[in-house]
């Protein structure tokens, strides 16, 4: 494991508002830095209550303007909702504003539900062209060519490392028929983890952008300073997830004592097998299940995420995971 990093959804908590979560998220983001993460992601969501990062580069700009050192980019864009000329010239600006720092994650989904999807990108067809404008955007980045007659200015030449990020099998493939590196949303989809993390590794081409595979787990945590509080935490985000598997979106709950009595049985299954790549409880707890992961998967990084209602709490969470995954990283240079 080479480097740890963190992934923000710049949660709304209840009692809350978007102001509050932007603000949370650059005090994270400062925090973060202080801690040793080498990333801090945003990610695209649209017309979702909870999330105040719809407008992705805008926060990001606005996260590395409030950061010295760490890295900062989308985890990810959802490419279907945007012309790449377009995010081309979004990233290509931060990259110059911010040289050295920004990374670009391509999702495939359109990060919300279909209305939303058409109102975003109206005049898009329901054809698949994700590959081909991944291809497009890589070389509004590049160098510019004396043929080229469309230019991303700011962005041509900025060289933004671009992710493919993914949920199953098909952005393993692309990414490994690229040369990329990936990004597995291994956070609220494991099912497909291990055969993703196969496919990426056995079908990988070098490119100019990479010469080796580089794939990257992202990971739930929530630290506290004992396992009953940190599943007392855990329990804004189950809540969450459960009411946005039933069509009722909403901001962070507060967190409850008992999610049986909040979540129908069947529904809280399936929140623990999405949620199950993750680590909960003390820092010992913390250590021992992100230890079980690194081993079991391999990844080159880890980016962790995690949601809890209380600001405070949330510091301290992702402080701990920072100690945790520091701690294990020294262990394998050491080995």
């Amino acid at each position: 494991m080479q480097h740890f990093s963190l992934l923000d959804l710049s949660p709304i908590p209840e009692g809350g508002t978007a102001a509050d979560a932007l603000n949370t998220t650059i005090d994270l983001a400062r925090n973060a830095e202080a801690s040793g993460y080498h990333r801090y992601w945003l990610a695209e969501h649209h017309n979702m209550p909870g999330i105040a990062s719809a407008a992705t580069a805008v926060v990001i700009g606005a996260v590395a303007s409030a950061t010295k050192t760490i890295r900062v980019g989308a985890g990810g864009i959802m490419l279907p909702n945007h012309a790449p000329l377009v995010i081309a010239e979004q990233f290509g600006t931060l990259a110059t504003l911010y040289p050295g720092r920004v990374d670009l994650g391509l999702g495939r989904a359109p990060g919300t539900d279909g209305a939303t999807a058409q109102a975003l990108r109206r005049h898009m067809k329901a054809n698949d062209n994700f590959p081909h404008d991944v291809a497009e955007l890589l070389g509004y980045f590049d160098d510019a060519s004396v043929e080229a007659q469309i230019r991303a200015v700011p962005g041509q030449g900025t060289h933004v490392p671009v992710w493919i990020l993914g949920s199953s099998l098909y952005g393993a493939q692309l990414a490994a028929y690229l040369g990329l590196p990936y990004a597995f949303a291994s956070h609220f989809a494991p099912a497909m983890l291990e055969d993703a993390i196969a496919t990426y590794r056995s079908t990988f081409q070098p490119s100019k952008w990479l010469a080796k595979p580089y794939f990257m787990l992202a990971a739930g945590v929530c630290a506290a300073a004992t396992d009953d509080e940190a599943l007392f935490l855990r329990s804004s985000q189950m809540l969450a997830f459960a009411r946005l598997r039933t069509g009722r979106p909403g901001k962070l709950p507060h967190p409850v004592a008992d999610l049986t009595e909040e979540i129908p049985a069947p529904v809280l299954a399936q929140v623990k097998q999405a949620l199950s790549c993750s680590a909960t409880g003390s820092p010992e707890t913390v250590h021992r299940e992100l230890t079980a992961l690194i081993e079991r998967y391999q990844p080159e990084e880890v980016m962790v995420t995690g949601m809890i209602h209380d600001h405070a709490a949330r510091l301290r969470s992702f402080a701990i995971a920072a100690d945790v995954l520091a701690g294990i990283s020294k262990a394998y240079e050491a080995a």
